[in-house]
């Protein structure tokens, strides 16, 4: 059976000088490697930007005094009643 793609690597074998540049493509691996190593490092930053910006507006949002928009009428009978949301 004729394989083409062992033939092609017998045909490697054999050559004894290769044209191919070792240097190059250990380059360009190496560059592609480090785009997905930083890639990877600034959405996990960014991840952790978010996560924390979460923590301090949940942990913030406590200390936020709450607003009552009924008005304080003098003459009604709640009057005496304090005009707090819980209520």
């Amino acid at each position: 059976m004729h394989d083409p793609f062992e033939e092609s690597l017998r045909d490697m074998l054999k050559s004894g000088a290769s044209d191919h540049d070792d240097d190059a493509c250990l380059h360009r691996v190496l560059k592609t490697a480090n785009r997905q190593v930083g890639a990877g490092d600034l959405f996990a930053l960014m991840g952790h930007w978010l996560g924390a910006l979460m923590i301090a507006l949940n942990s913030g949002s406590a200390h936020v005094a709450p607003v009552s928009r009924r008005g304080i009428r003098t003459g009604s009978p709640d009057s005496s009643r304090s005009t707090d949301k819980a209520d």
